[in-house]
């Protein structure tokens, strides 16, 4: 048995089974520098997937690891809240800054779930409630109280919940009754539904909306711009709080803002945050209204959340984002990517649609038959892109949709690699396909 082989092996004895590991060989990346990673059997590829959007500005960076590496040699690697900590409330100072958020005060988690689960705390301790509203095709993490505002099955272990959830349309536009629609229309049918949903559903005391600007395990699916003004319109009316999952969308990723909600010209009173900030270390957090912030009446603190490590990382990846503009780089490359695979789209019948926002797009793949969600040429698509070097993600209601999201720091000519490897990967699915 090879050292790989065995490795899987014993992976699969001591970890739990809905671990879920991509291809059907999966592979243990072993090194990496800017967008590229090495597997341990000496495979190397472009990475389109990043550790799920996390190593945002690529791999072995020097600013970042000499960051760490500065602060390991103070021999001070933890203290913990209950000590004044520099590096986090400088952290803490630039976020609240680019949040636009008035007054905002900034709490540090380990990771996307932790701060969620912070930010839904909040609102219900606001409102004294314990009604939230979520997205349908939406996720938020893996605890009890995520899990809870996740509308999508597949993700949802168990049917009760610490909260009273009631999920909204937004994303999901595919449905028969919102078919053929404007954006307008469709804005003006989900508003309506939230309003009845408000009047039938619900006690009137809502805790809050959370939503992502772009749902990230959905497959990058999107309400249309200016949807959540909308719900936030009628949101003030009942002083319900809106708070905007940036777990996957913040620091630039779509290029059309540095927070995913600000293509919605609306101005959250809670944003979540996490996975690319410390471009691979553990560091999560919420930033919000002080008010909200400072209301909670038990004492509270975090042992590892905003740890110097993670501080160093998360400050010198922030710094190396705003100095070198990566909201336009990512701007740039994302609309030749997208750009690329929109116009190759329509020679192949396998693909359904292709979307995104800056450098987070996705393919959704479908039985060119009956036009059913096709989990399957999903899996093969990833299989054929990993074959030519490509390593990308997967996600999506049904399993079927091709997700990406390169570092923000992907070059023209990584960008034009990866779009060729992605068309040649397509022509070989859909010929199989076909056959």
């Amino acid at each position: 048995m090879s050292e790989h082989a065995n490795l899987l092996r014993r992976h699969r004895a001591v970890m739990p089974s809905w671990l879920a590991l991509n291809y059907e060989s999966p592979i243990e990346i072993v090194g990496g520098k800017g967008a590229r990673v090495t597997d341990a059997e000496g495979h190397g590829y472009l990475d389109y997937f990043t550790g799920i959007l996390t190593n945002m500005i690529g791999y072995d960076v020097p600013e970042v690891r000499e960051a760490v590496e500065r602060q390991i040699a103070t021999g001070v690697v933890h203290t913990s809240t209950a000590y004044l900590l520099r590096g986090q409330v400088d952290l803490a100072e630039k976020i609240a800054r680019l949040s636009g958020i008035p007054d905002a005060k900034v709490f540090f988690t380990n990771s996307g779930t932790e701060a969620n689960e912070t930010a839904l705390l909040l609102a219900a301790y606001a409102r004294r409630s314990d009604q939230v509203l979520a997205m349908r095709q939406s996720y938020h993490g893996r605890s009890f109280g995520a899990v809870g505002v996740t509308g999508n099955r597949a993700w949802t272990n168990i049917s009760y919940s610490p909260l009273n959830v009631h999920f909204l349309h937004g994303a999901d536009r595919r449905l028969p009754q919102f078919a053929g629609m404007s954006d307008g229309a469709y804005v003006d049918a989900c508003a309506e539904d939230l309003r009845h949903v408000l009047a039938t559903a619900t006690g009137g005391d809502v805790a809050a909306l959370i939503a992502e600007p772009v749902q990230g395990v959905g497959g990058f699916t999107m309400a249309p711009d200016g949807l959540f003004a909308a719900y936030k319109e009628i949101l003030d009316e009942y002083g319900i709080l809106f708070i905007s999952d940036e777990v996957q969308t913040g620091w630039g990723r779509t290029g059309q803002g540095f927070w995913g909600i600000d293509n919605h010209g609306v101005q959250p009173d809670m944003m979540t945050f996490a996975k690319g900030l410390g471009n691979g270390f553990a560091v999560g957090g919420v930033v919000a209204r002080g008010e909200l912030m400072d209301a909670l009446h038990a004492v509270g603190l975090s042992t590892f959340g905003g740890n110097p490590i993670s501080m160093a990382a998360a400050n010198a990846t922030l710094d190396y984002v705003l100095d070198h503009d990566l909201q336009a780089n990512a701007a740039r490359q994302g609309e030749t990517i997208i750009g690329g695979l929109k116009g190759a789209a329509r020679r192949f019948p396998v693909v359904r649609e292709v979307r995104g926002k800056g450098l987070m797009f996705a393919v959704e793949l479908a039985d060119p038959g009956t036009g059913e969600p096709s989990p399957s040429l999903a899996a093969a698509l990833m299989e054929a892109a990993r074959e030519r070097g490509l390593l990308v993600g997967k996600g999506g209601l049904y399993g079927n949709v091709v997700r990406m999201a390169p570092p923000l720091t992907l070059t023209d000519a990584e960008a034009a690699e990866g779009l060729g490897i992605l068309i040649a990967s397509l022509e070989a699915v859909n010929e199989a396909a076909a056959s």
